[in-house]
């Protein structure tokens, strides 16, 4: 093999000369045979990363301390930077800027606007070194995808990163550089309003469509101007704060937060996530903002993660409302030293660092460390280069919200369809069929479609079930629409910005139901669309109530005594109850919040254009009182019980859910058989094959999610009932049977044991596949030492 030793002389550019920052040459070995093709990928990477260390370092060699202090500062622009300040709290930043003394903006959307604010910097500040713009993209930047947790329902992870890669196209397009998403918080908590926003109860499926949606933002190369930095939130244990209550305390476990809560995290930062953010809630007393064991200790050291880590909103200076910091100051010094990188408006790190840094209660090599991960994201975004390549006005104009983006969203919103029930096959209705009553207060609403978090979606511009459902129908269909009461009082003006406004329910008037009743008798079937409004779940959308609100069931009721042919379109942001509706309704279609495409979507479904392959990827319970529910539950030491009450159950609801995790219907009938292990006994190094065959029994084409679950019969901690351990999605066309393999190995049979590190114990395990958490199709093997 030949070895050729390149030397290297660096040289960073500040936009116009303004500074050029020679670096001292590197020396780096790389092997350029044919054979050790892999390796020299591999050193090349390292040699990129090298080249932007050395530029971080000689960046942060020029700055002053209050230089440094800026970087670590993000603050909102809610004001037009393109025209004059309005506050003077907007001509504080303003200043704050042309100093160079802020690292970040959020809430600063357009080109214009970014331009403008990025040349306050550019053209002002002594380093000039860019601002990084961030947003919430969510799920969508104009172009409005399902909510996540929808999303989610499809089990589809090609169609969930490239929804991600839409957004991320569209927001750079705008000017944007930075999206706080994903979240991959494991919540199972129905009342908790930010279910809406990730994945559901499951730690496995969490992590699986964290990386794709992590994936989709970034894509291969974070310096191409259609990708984003992504940020892997909320760090950590959000989704568990008690009783579903938003910034609530969450008291959990070592190993509870090992084994559910950080799975997700670890992969996103294996992934390669340019950011993460932390969380407002406690852990066990600790906030998680000042929490040092798992920001630095943890994600920074043990796992190695070199990326920047963001506060949440307000969150540091909240740690003073939590008692756990007396005044700003010291909560900037325990966020700093904890490893809390950035400050999103507490305006504390400004306020405090500099003293903090005097008085020797934080290090200067804490400060540097964070500049340093502040700056690194910044070069590998490309920002040194040229801080203005974001801002391309033409491409603004022709990729955003364009023809194509839209039809994709409507590809993704209808496999996140799940269909929860249909008795006597009422769907999927004919085209030419003769007469259908659209009837809700979300029928013919086109903005709840849009859901929450839904950043620059237009309102009222989502396609509604009414408009979808003309279209699909043939000339000679009678569509008859009432929209039978109103979900809400309106408590903010058409068209603006509902956020932080809380909700107002219509209990009161009934008016429209009996018109509503009357064109449920004119029509052979009902769509019934009904649910929640787009603003009932979301962050500080909590509720304890997660039935259906106002008056709808009432509606409902009425509908039924004159037309039992009910199609339930159900729009929701969070598993709802359901179960008065199921005893009533033969069809439920769980259709979420699902965008831009809402209606066009659902219709392609109703009239089985689409056959529906969604499963659920929450529990919908019966009652909330069995809130928090999840389906890989663990067993009790009374887990059973037929005539005596000394069990672990309710004495007046089941224990398990309504509809379960994995839980989804289809046009067609998937038949399981022919479960074989290649093997019944291994060492905890070795694998096994799980083979079944899955047969199309119907006459319809149709995709099935094959899921594969696991048990751990007995562990050094009790072991869940069930988890999800793989899954595959797959066309099978009528009357064909395919086989589906997985392969189970020690990265499946492994778990935070006892001895507080990741291991396979020895010892007897259950596996099931079939096409819900409910899967009878079972079979056991070993594990030997």
């Amino acid at each position: 093999m030949i070895n050729t030793k390149k030397t290297f002389l660096f040289a960073v550019v500040s936009v116009k000369a303004a500074v050029i920052l020679l670096v001292t040459c590197a020396t780096v070995d790389f092997d350029t045979s044919v054979e050790a093709n892999s390796g020299f990928i591999k050193h090349t990477t390292s040699l990129i990363d090298k080249r932007i260390e050395l530029k971080v370092d000689s960046v942060l060699a020029l700055m002053t301390i209050d230089e440094k202090i800026g970087q670590l500062v993000q603050y909102s622009g809610k004001w037009n930077a393109t025209g004059p300040s309005t506050s003077e709290r907007d001509q504080y930043k303003y200043n704050k800027l042309k100093k160079g003394e802020v690292g970040s903006m959020l809430n600063v959307a357009s080109v214009a606007s970014i331009r403008e604010t990025q040349r306050i910097v550019m053209e002002n500040s002594r380093l000039k070194i860019p601002l990084i713009f961030a947003y919430d993209v969510i799920h969508g930047y104009k172009t409005i995808f399902p909510i996540p947790l929808g999303e989610s329902a499809s089990w589809d992870l090609d169609i969930i990163e490239q929804s991600a890669a839409i957004a991320a196209k569209e927001a750079s397009a705008s000017g944007l550089n930075w999206t706080f998403a994903p979240m991959i918080d494991v919540s199972r908590d129905a009342r908790w309003g930010r279910v809406m926003e990730g994945s559901g109860e499951d730690t496995y499926l969490t992590t699986k469509i964290g990386v794709a949606r992590i994936k989709g933002f970034q894509g291969d190369d974070l310096s191409a101007t259609h990708t984003i930095a992504a940020c892997a939130k909320h760090f950590a244990g959000y989704g568990f704060g008690e009783a579903g209550r938003d910034y609530n305390t969450v008291n959990i476990g070592e190993y509870e937060l090992h084994n559910t809560i950080l799975p997700p995290f670890k992969a996103a930062a294996e992934a390669g996530v340019a950011t993460f953010m932390n969380a407002f809630n406690d852990i066990d007393g600790i906030p998680a903002t000042g929490h040092r064991h798992l920001q630095r200790d943890l994600l920074k050291n043990e796992w190695n993660w070199p990326g920047l880590m963001v506060s949440d909103w307000g969150s540091i200076g909240e740690m003073i409302a939590h008692g756990y910091a007396k005044d700003l100051k010291h909560a900037s010094e325990i966020a700093i030293n904890a490893g809390s990188d950035m400050d999103m408006e507490s305006y504390a790190y400004e306020a405090s660092l500099k003293t903090l840094i005097e008085g020797g209660k934080v290090s200067i090599d804490v400060i540097n460390d964070a500049v340093s991960r502040v700056l690194r994201i910044k070069f590998q975004l490309g920002l040194f280069d040229d801080p203005y390549k974001y801002c391309d006005t033409e491409r603004e104009k022709t990729e955003i919200y364009s023809k194509e983006n839209l039809e994709i969203a409507r590809d993704v919103a209808k496999k996140s369809i799940v269909l929860l029930k249909n008795d006597n096959q009422v769907l999927p209705l004919s085209k030419d069929i003769k007469s259908i009553a659209v009837i809700g207060p979300l029928a013919d609403d086109k903005n709840a479609p849009l859901g929450n978090w839904r950043a620059e979606g237009d309102y009222n511009s989502a396609v509604s079930l009414l408009e979808g459902v003309k279209q699909a129908v043939s000339k000679s269909t009678t569509i008859h629409y009432e929209k039978g009461i109103e979900l809400t009082v309106p408590t903010v003006k058409p068209g603006e910005n509902q956020f932080l406004i809380p909700l107002e329910f219509n209990t009161t008037d009934r008016l429209g139901i009996k018109k509503a009743v009357e064109a449920a008798k004119k029509a052979e079937v009902v769509l019934l669309a009904i649910g929640e409004d787009a603003y009932q779940t979301g962050e500080g959308r909590s509720q304890v109530d997660i039935g259906f609100k106002g008056l709808q069931l009432e509606l409902l009721e009425a509908i039924q005594k004159v037309n039992k042919n009910i199609v339930i379109v159900l729009m929701n942001g969070r598993p709802m109850d359901l179960t008065r509706a199921s005893e009533v309704a033969p069809t439920i279609l769980e259709c979420w919040h699902l965008g831009s495409e809402s209606g066009n979507a659902i219709a392609d479904v109703i009239f089985g254009d689409y056959n529906p392959s969604g499963k659920l990827p929450v529990s919908f319970p019966h009652h909330v009182g069995q809130e928090p529910l999840y389906y890989n539950q663990k067993n009790t030491g009374r887990p059973h019980g037929l005539k005596q009450v000394t069990y672990s159950a309710y004495r007046d609801a089941p224990r398990f859910a309504l509809y379960p995790f994995g839980h989804g219907l289809s046009y067609t009938t998937f038949k399981y058989d022919n479960l074989t292990l290649d093997k019944t006994e291994i060492k905890a190094t070795d694998s096994i094959n799980v083979s079944v065959s899955i047969t199309n029994a119907g006459d319809t084409d149709g995709e099935e999610v094959v899921q594969l679950y696991i048990r751990d019969l007995v562990g050094s901690l009790v072991r869940p009932i069930k988890e999800l351990k793989g899954f595959k999605k797959l066309m099978i066309k009528a009357g064909e049977t395919k086989t589906v393999t997985f392969t189970i190995n020690a990265e499946t049979l492994q778990f935070y044991t006892a001895n507080k590190k990741w291991e396979v114990e020895p010892g007897a395990f259950e596996v099931w596949v079939g096409g819900s958490s409910v899967a009878t199709l079972q079979k056991g093997f070993s594990v030997v030492e």
